[in-house]
């Protein structure tokens, strides 16, 4: 089975119609991240301006990196290794600071690429697990998880996956009713019981039916929950634990779904998931809607997590493979 690639792959030769794809992501992500680049990071030409590094170069350039949410921490990382290498002498002017900023946001978010090591379908040259690969789908209330869902769903649908999902949000008659009709619209197998029935249960479920009817994958649906609620993340587990107990090496993916709207919050959000079910990767919504896109790149630094999939819109094909290179060139892109 061959699953979607990003568009900087370059593992396998590529058909004509894959290579417009693969244009047609980039073309999202640059549209996508307009909010962002028109911001904060619009202010990086009148930075790199200048006719020689000094400290109010460094000063403005932290303020940037602040106010597109990038974190603290992360932000005083980038800016020591900037600060080692012009100390140095191998930065001379602004514009090769531009240029190695540039190769550091890129490298910082290729660095954790192979985190988890399991989500096949945007990590250049991962093969698929044996299937049914399982992706288990998290995340708060309102993030837009089920209809991330819906567009994963179609991806793989597109690419020729059999795909079987598992509606395991019953604490809302709606969401159930929901994934339904996205996966009627998709051409995807939906797996329910009624409202209020155990996600562990539907869960169970999913999982015989996934491997009786042969599905190349089945990825699951989870309740929106606030990450400060014990009782709800520790159902979590329980939802692990079933998934495990009939396929020891599952789930193949964790998948935490993080709206860009919501700032630093989104990094508390990722770390109490993290820790309690063990985040492998993290499919970022409303990218389009913020121009504080540098949370990708705090949740990257300091939680290790990789950043697989941007939401780039309303419709179905608004998703795209996250390739760290189109999006630090989106940032920058004047």
């Amino acid at each position: 089975m061959r699953f979607f690639r990003s568009s900087r792959a370059g593992v396998d030769p590529i058909s004509g119609e894959q290579a417009r794809a693969a244009e047609e992501d980039v073309r999202r992500t640059v549209s996508a991240t307009e909010r962002t680049r028109r911001g904060w990071f619009g202010r990086m030409s009148g930075v790199f301006s200048r006719s020689s590094i000094d400290d109010e170069l460094w000063d403005e350039l932290e303020e940037i990196l602040l106010g597109a949410d990038t974190g603290l921490a992360t932000a005083e990382h980038i800016l020591n290794q900037l600060r080692e290498r012009a100390s140095a002498g191998q930065l001379r002017d602004p514009d090769a600071v531009k240029q190695a900023l540039k190769e550091l946001l890129v490298d910082l978010l290729k660095g954790q690429e192979s985190h988890g090591g399991k989500l096949w379908s945007a990590s250049a040259g991962a093969d698929p697990p044996p299937p049914p690969a399982i992706i288990l789908v998290v995340g708060v209330n309102g993030v837009g998880k089920t209809t991330s869902i819906a567009k994963l769903a179609h991806k793989y649908v597109q690419d020729g996956a059999r795909v079987m999902l598992a509606a395991g949000d019953t604490f809302r008659a709606a969401a159930i009713d929901q994934l339904r009709e996205w996966g009627a619209r998709v051409g995807a197998e939906v797996i329910a019981q009624g409202p209020n029935s155990d996600p562990g249960a539907v869960t169970f479920d999913a999982l015989t039916a996934a491997d009786a009817r042969g599905a190349d994958v089945l990825i699951i649906d989870t309740a929106g929950r606030l990450h400060t609620k014990f009782n709800l993340m520790e159902e979590l587990r329980k939802l692990r634990r079933v998934i495990e107990r009939k396929y020891p090496d599952a789930p193949h993916e964790v998948l935490l779904v993080l709206d860009a709207t919501t700032g630093q919050n989104g990094l508390a959000q990722a770390r109490t998931f993290a820790g309690i079910i063990g985040v492998t990767s993290i499919l970022l919504t409303k990218l389009d809607g913020t121009s504080k896109g540098g949370i990708v790149f705090a949740v990257t630094d300091e939680l290790g997590i990789p950043v697989r999939f941007v939401g780039t819109g309303e419709t179905v094909d608004d998703l795209a493979p996250f390739v760290p290179e189109d999006f630090v060139d989106a940032l920058f892109a004047e």
